[in-house]
């Protein structure tokens, strides 16, 4: 694909790993506000500019927003790695062209930035953006419904990271997966959701190429407290995007790129011919499911028994002096058949010792798992990683 040559040379640089939040992204808002038109279109609870980069002066307009998560940033950096695709002056000028005389793109870089600086799902309240539609209770809220109603949009996109939980057929991660949200309790197929699905299969084609069998369909049960499901009963297509996990990929690079080629697709700079039967085909897509876990270390024997069990290490994001760092936690005892983990470790039957002690308590933190009589035989240790 030429579009990959590109983006290795010329993905946005400047934004990198997983804590991003206003700061980090002002001195680009500074250098694409002399390509494009970047307005304050209001603050958060806590006072925080939220900023709106509109592009294009087609037709069809299309409203994105990412980071109303705060702490789900990976699809903030494909939207400037977009940026600045659309900003250069050496390649696919042709296509860029057409897509600026197509298309007219709203796009919300951080709708939550008080919950990116301080690296939470919420906001500054506690609340859930996504779960606020109905209420509208936060100031957030309230400005992505505004520039709802006022750009009237065709198409919207609601940008999303999801957990290194989810999983795929024969142990591939959920790297990216979508949705196209329903629209009431029954699922219909309404006429928005199907152009939606369309969209979906579409971006599913292209990026199987890329990583086959690492695409995923999210969960489509109904809520109408959610951004996605409200837009979408209003007629609306709404698609949601989840950037997900590749192996080792902690910091989330390369999903970044799937989501940037996601971008070029769904705005036609890669073709791709649609669907005729798109609702059978979006049903194809293979449903993601939660068999992943961070770390597994099969096979080990606890205290005084002769059983043979496996822990599971859940690694927990937290915020330390400016960046994230990767905290193991253990997170189950039991039997982990039909789980996988990204990273694995045999025990071989013999007694561990977790953090020199035998006695293991769900949700504490892990910094070393060795074997009781060879401390010197280490099945996990804490690297002290930051992302």
């Amino acid at each position: 694909m030429e579009f990959s040559a590109w983006y290795k040379d010329h993905f946005e640089s400047r934004l990198t790993g997983r804590y991003i939040h206003t700061k980090h992204i002002a001195p680009l808002l500074d250098i694409y506000g002399h390509e494009f038109s970047i307005s304050v279109i209001g603050s958060s609870e806590k006072g925080k500019n939220i900023h709106c980069i509109k592009m294009g002066t087609g037709k069809k307009v299309v409203l994105a927003w990412s980071q109303m998560h705060g702490n789900e940033s990976t699809t903030t950096k494909a939207i400037f790695d977009f940026c600045k695709f659309i900003a250069q002056k050496s390649s696919f000028q042709a296509e860029i062209g057409e897509f600026l005389d197509s298309f007219t793109f709203y796009c919300i870089p951080i709708l939550n930035p008080d919950g990116a600086e301080q690296y939470s799902r919420e906001n500054a309240n506690n609340i859930d953006l996504n779960r606020d539609a109905r209420e509208l209770s936060q100031a957030e809220s309230k400005i992505l419904r505004k520039i709802f109603e006022e750009s009237r949009p065709d198409l919207c996109l609601n940008l999303h990271d999801q957990r290194t939980i989810y999983s795929l057929p024969d142990k591939m991660p959920a790297t990216v997966s979508f949705l196209a949200p329903a629209a009431n309790k029954a699922l219909d197929i309404t006429t928005s959701r199907e152009t939606a699905m369309k969209e979906i299969v579409a971006l599913y084609s292209v990026l199987s190429e890329l990583i086959p069998g690492q695409i995923g369909r999210y969960d489509d049960s109904f809520n109408d407290n959610c951004m996605g499901d409200s837009f979408q009963m209003e007629g609306v297509p709404t698609l949601l995007f989840e950037a997900g996990h590749s192996r080792g990929d902690y910091r989330r690079e390369k999903s970044r790129e799937y989501i940037f080629y996601a971008l070029l697709t769904l705005f036609g700079f890669i073709t791709v011919e649609k669907s005729k039967n798109a609702v059978d085909a979006y049903y194809l897509i293979p449903e993601n499911e939660e068999r992943f876990r961070d770390v597994i270390i099969r096979n080990v024997q606890l205290g005084d028994t002769d059983k043979v069990t496996s822990l599971a290490i859940r690694y927990e994001e937290v915020l330390e002096n400016d960046r994230i760092r990767l905290v193991p936690i253990l997170d189950e005892i039991g039997d982990l058949n039909g789980f996988f983990g990204h990273k694995e470790a045999d025990a071989e039957g013999v007694k561990i010792l977790l953090n020199s002690h035998e006695i293991l308590s769900i949700g504490e933190k892990v910094s070393i798992i060795v074997s009781k009589y060879a401390i010197n035989r280490v099945f996990f240790r804490d690297s002290l990683t930051f992302i």
